[in-house]
């Protein structure tokens, strides 16, 4: 493929305002792609792209926000997956509604647009959904019990998606970031009785010593909507500084 990978495609991105989402949208952008992105509040929506007042967990708010892309662009080829939130504690720190509140968001909100977004992505000939699940998919980590929940369910959803939808020409994967640089993660720093320390632990629980970045993050996820990619599908990224295989020796000083 010569020029730009995305160009003369249409790309939906959910929670694109700020975070990961803005870096994958600027990404996808950069590579051809109209990009339009649902979120919640779009007033820091970057100007270049269009913009659409949509709550992942309203399912009318969904299918209006997906048919005034359709309207806008005649055409949907790329669904992201990306809009989250995120909870802390343990199995007894959440109530129920905290729960269902949670699991709406982070699993069906893909259900809800991907499934407004699917009679355009069939018409598609570059067809791509990626999902953002996490490093809490595939590891235990301490505090994240409903998050964990959640992510682990997004990989279950999008292997069932895939098989679901290969044979209509629509390719379904997941990107898996592990402790990113995002707004999310630095109000949590703020929260912390040490946020310098807190940001240590984090920094070292992944081998490579950092957090990562949201511009990593969409290069994965540019790999997984490429139509240069059109053998991969059902599977998942990793985008975790080798956290979720690495065991290092520690560091000698």
């Amino acid at each position: 493929m010569s020029g730009p990978q995305l160009e003369g495609l249409v790309a939906v991105v959910t929670g694109g305002a700020s975070g990961i989402g803005a870096a994958i949208a600027a990404r996808l952008a950069a590579e051809g792609a109209e990009v339009a992105v649902l979120d919640r509040d779009t007033a820091g929506v970057d100007p270049r792209f269009a913009a659409f007042a949509a709550d992942v967990s309203d399912r009318a708010a969904v299918e209006r926000a997906v048919a005034q892309v359709a309207e806008r662009f005649g055409r949907i080829d790329i669904v992201v997956n990306n809009a989250g939130i995120g909870a802390q504690g343990d199995v007894a720190a959440n109530d129920d509604e905290e729960w269902a509140r949670v699991l709406s968001v982070n699993v069906t909100g893909i259900a809800r647009v991907t499934a407004a977004a699917l009679p355009w992505l069939r018409r598609s000939p570059a067809a791509a959904v990626c999902n953002t699940s996490s490093i809490a998919a595939t590891a235990g980590l301490p505090q994240r019990a409903l998050y964990s929940a959640s992510k682990g369910a997004v990989l279950a959803l999008t292997r069932a998606m895939a098989a679901d939808h290969l044979r209509e020409g629509i390719r379904v994967n997941a990107v898996n970031p592990g402790t990113a640089d995002t707004p999310w993660v630095a109000r949590l720093l703020e929260q912390a009785p040490d946020p310098v320390a807190e940001r240590a632990a984090l920094e070292e629980r992944q081998p490579h010593g950092r957090l990562v970045s949201a511009d990593e993050v969409a290069g994965a996820v540019l790999y997984l909507v490429s139509p240069l990619s059109g053998s991969t599908t059902g599977t998942f990224l990793e985008v975790d500084g080798g956290m979720s295989g690495l065991r290092l020796r520690p560091a000698r000083g």
